[in-house]
């Protein structure tokens, strides 16, 4: 039996965990709070993130990083995006050192706009050959309810992203294999982005045409980036690109668009925090990242740049919309 180890008992996390040992596998998942690990192992439910969901019998739950890591074939990364380095950084030294490491997590790192791979490398020393990327519509809750969907395991080898495909195959989790972690990974990082202009439109009252816009646009934009760091175009036509997209961008269960509805109803940055009790979506924060990466490489990213500035440079909705739709008219193929 393989042995797996989340690390993050999110909802993302835990919900992974879950797949890994319906699938088969022994599962640990470390807590960051000791308090949800024990809850875990006493009442087989994460009641903070997935309240009402049994978790199977071979998914133990732990507070002591080392002892989830002892001896784990496969360790996948479940924390926040922009807190990874410092998590990695704790955690280097316990990995095992022939482990497959999978990152769970969709963003782009402040500071440095590295992709999570980048910095699971880059901390831990690991060869990019040992590194995993999980994308997709993977909306935990629904995956947690085993409702039917289906995903991309990424990885520059091949035969590694099938082994974690074979690891997390269940009858209601269907994985893919892709070996452009640099799409799959943009595609993750910049749809939660998306996702926060069509609940900005949504709170703003619009429809579904205005939807279906914003986020065909937005898949523009992000192919456009994905095509200037060495991505394979048809990966944004895939699971990790519009599915993912799609899925975040539409559902009530998406945090980044919910937050977004609350910017266009007017609520601040702030206001909209503390009604999500403290919680901020990853396309907050990621927004700041993948533009940053998106002026280093002489990319447009509209959508992205506007979204930026309605969260940290004042800019109202209504404004947003006004410079979105007078921007200069042009073919939709072009650049």
């Amino acid at each position: 039996m393989t042995r797996a180890a989340v690390l993050g008992a999110g909802s993302w996390g835990t919900a992974f965990a879950k797949v890994l040992a319906d699938a088969g596998n022994d599962v640990t998942l470390w807590a960051r709070r000791e308090e949800i690990a024990r809850r875990i192992n006493a009442d087989r439910e994460n009641p903070d993130y997935l309240p009402g969901i049994e978790l199977p019998d071979h998914l133990s739950a732990t507070h002591d990083a080392a002892a989830a890591l002892a001896g784990a074939d496969i360790v996948a990364l479940g924390v926040p995006s922009q807190t990874l380095r410092g998590n990695l950084e704790e955690w280097a030294a316990l990995l095992p050192p022939t482990s497959t490491l999978i990152s769970l997590m969709k963003g782009v790192e402040l500071g440095t706009t590295k992709r999570m791979s980048e910095v699971i490398a880059e901390v831990t020393g690991a060869a990019i050959e040992r590194i995993a990327v999980v994308s997709g519509p993977n909306l935990a809750l629904e995956i947690a309810r085993e409702q039917p969907t289906a995903t991309v395991v990424a990885c520059v080898d091949h035969d590694r992203a099938t082994d974690v495909q074979e690891a997390c195959s269940t009858p209601y989790f269907r994985p893919y294999t892709n070996t452009d972690v640099v799409g799959c990974e943009l595609g993750g990082a910049v749809k939660n982005v998306i996702a926060l202009a069509c609940g900005i439109a949504q709170g703003m009252g619009f429809g579904d045409n205005t939807l279906a816009s914003i986020i065909t646009r937005g898949l523009a934009e992000t192919a456009r980036l994905g095509e200037c760091l060495g991505a394979d175009p048809l990966t944004f036509a895939g699971l990790a690109g519009l599915g993912d997209l799609v899925a975040t961008c539409s559902s009530p269960l998406s945090r980044n668009r919910s937050f977004g509805e609350r910017l266009g109803k007017g609520e601040s940055l702030e206001q909209a925090q503390e009604a999500t009790h403290g919680q901020v979506a990853e396309g907050v924060k990621s927004c700041r990242s993948v533009l940053e990466l998106a002026q280093h490489h002489d990319v447009d990213v509209p959508i992205t740049q506007a979204v930026e500035a309605v969260c940290f440079r004042g800019l109202t909705p209504q404004r947003m919309l006004e410079l979105l739709m007078s921007r200069q008219m042009k073919s939709e193929s072009g650049d």
